[in-house]
């Protein structure tokens, strides 16, 4: 039978058991949109491609499966490498379709004319255009396979116009990816006994594609082991917090102490992170050239063991499957005292310090960890009052914690709604600054069309925060570029038709968000924080000071 395009298109994505993707609609993939009306396939419309391209990435970081989204040609597709670059760096498979101008008028400049593969060469793992209708299951399937294989990724597909409205006689594509399968018990019995030989030892856990019971083998692991678990960046979920053998997380606002404890590590077992730029304090923890240390790598991508810092002994699998091996291993004498110190750093550092104003950041955390149910999901885009949430929150499982590796800003809100349309029964809360917010704030159209009941806590100081800290340690009291004029969010919330409120005291925010999650609407909660306040340990004017010193 013959099918246009865009129900060839959709048929395979049926048949790849996509539920749900995420677009902006446009007039180059007509074709795909009208293949998508009887599919089954929910289609989340969304108001900005950037914010698309987001709600996709988080789907995949949820779910495993590459997240999809459909954007138009050339400013669409500008706006949705937001999206991609969050992805390439968080290692999530994606797919994005991006309608393309008519086979026929290439290399004319025609309207929105943009040459994918230069664009997106550098940003995603593959990126191809489809020249022959009949060739679209065959691309699509290749797409998922390349993003969910080796180190996940983002793969982007252009759809020429005029070759997605043609008609062909296909079968839908029915092959099948390799199955990743566990690494053989001696090579992980070798690994081990390397980790034996260790007089210091640390275990940092990260990267994706992680699950329930990849968590839970890693606490076994631990416990056999009697050995410490650090995770990396914005990897939370992947212990327990409240695991006796969790010790914190290296990332932005990180633990002196852990860094220190990195430092004097001899040996390092890395599971699943790259171990890259926010781990490493800029690549100083270790330096590269010199570690002086054991580095074990387990990482599914070959390419990637040894690219940056050279190894004693690595596996080339998926965490995951490396744990299926090392929990079902027997331990020796462990490490723990090593262990227990670690531990009481951790706790130590979860003691909230006083911040400045009638809103204590850190007391709202603290309550939100000891109150929130064990599964709520927590989204975050980038500012300084994500190392509220690094410090004072403690997830419970893996599939807790959304927030971009890639530290991109307006990500939490986009990907909020995205959570909760995948898991409506659970708590789903972002929080935001004043400046993230307002990347994708448009969104809360969608969020209200599609039901999506997410709770957003908006942290207005007024300024950029995390750019006028950086500020005032290199060029003191000049500040430039970092005030913003904010409007009320609480009202605006009300304006799309959610709920609002505004909390100006501590006492307040429990009552607030109360309020928030009963009324079973999009919310906004503002809290109203003290322009001195700046960090989780530091006020502006100490910032400055410190500033000033440096200079001299």
């Amino acid at each position: 039978m013959k099918r246009h395009g865009g129900q060839i298109l959709t048929d395979q994505l049926v048949k790849l058991g996509v539920e749900r993707v995420f677009s902006v609609p446009g007039e180059s993939f007509l074709a795909a949109l009208d293949g998508l009306h009887d599919s089954g396939i929910q289609n989340v419309v969304c108001r900005h491609e950037g914010g698309a391209s987001m709600m996709a990435e988080a789907h995949g970081k949820l779910t495993g499966r590459p997240g999809v989204a459909f954007v138009t040609r050339g400013p669409g597709a500008t706006n949705a490498s937001a999206g991609i670059h969050v992805a390439r760096q968080d290692s999530t498979p994606m797919v994005l379709f991006v309608g393309q101008i008519a086979r026929g008028h290439r290399d004319r400049e025609a309207f929105q004319e943009v040459d994918y593969r230069a664009m997106f060469g550098s940003l995603a793992k593959w990126v191809a255009e489809i020249d022959e209708t009949a060739r679209i299951p065959e691309y699509v399937a290749r797409a998922f396979r390349v993003a969910n294989s080796g180190r996940p990724g983002p793969v982007v597909l252009a759809l020429p116009e005029d070759m997605l409205s043609a008609s062909a006689e296909v079968p839908d594509f029915s092959g099948t990816g390799a199955a990743i399968g566990r690494p053989a018990h001696e090579d992980v019995q070798a690994l081990l006994d390397k980790l034996h030989r260790a007089e210091r030892p640390l275990v940092v856990a990260g990267g994706p594609g992680w699950s329930a019971s990849a968590a839970l083998n890693l606490a076994r692991f631990a416990e056999t082991q009697n050995i410490p678990v650090a995770v990396s960046f914005r990897r939370q979920g992947h212990l327990d917090n409240r695991h006796a053998f969790y010790v914190g997380d290296l990332g932005v606002g990180a633990n002196p102490k852990l860094s220190q404890r990195v430092r004097d590590s001899d040996c390092l077992l890395l599971l699943g992170t790259r171990f890259g730029d926010i781990e490493t304090a800029g690549y100083t923890l270790p330096d590269p050239a010199d570690t002086n240390k054991s580095l074990l790598h387990v990482l599914p991508d070959p390419d990637e063991i040894g690219a940056v810092y050279g190894v004693e002994a690595s596996l080339a699998c998926a965490a995951p499957a490396a744990l299926e091996v090392l929990a079902e291993l027997p331990g020796n004498q462990g490490w723990p005292e090593w262990t227990a110190s670690a531990r009481a750093d951790y706790e130590a550092w979860r003691e909230p310090q006083e911040t400045p104003g009638a809103v204590k950041l850190e007391q709202v955390l603290r309550w939100m960890s000891d109150t929130l149910p064990d599964d709520a999901i927590i989204t975050n885009g980038a500012g300084n009052y994500a190392a509220f949430i690094h410090r004072y929150y403690q997830f419970r499982q893996y599939d807790a914690q959304l927030a971009p590796t890639s530290g991109s800003m307006g990500y939490g809100f986009p990907a909020a709604i995205a959570a909760k349309l995948q898991h409506p029964d659970r708590v789903v809360v972002c929080l935001a600054g004043d400046g993230c917010f307002q990347m994708t704030l448009n969104e809360m159209s969608t969020a209200r069309q599609h039901g999506a009941a997410v709770i957003t806590i908006v942290v207005n100081n007024g300024r950029y925060g995390t750019i006028r800290m950086h500020q005032e340690k290199t060029y003191p009291g000049r500040v430039s570029g970092t005030e913003m004029a904010n409007p009320d969010f609480a009202a605006l919330a009300r304006a799309y038709g959610g709920h609002g409120e505004r909390v100006e005291t501590t006492e307040a925010f429990g009552e607030a968000f109360a309020r928030a999650r009963a009324s079973g609407l999009p919310s906004v909660i503002e809290v109203v924080t003290d322009p001195e306040m700046l960090s989780t340990t530091m006020t502006v004017s100490q910032f400055r000071a410190l500033g000033e010193k440096a200079k001299g």
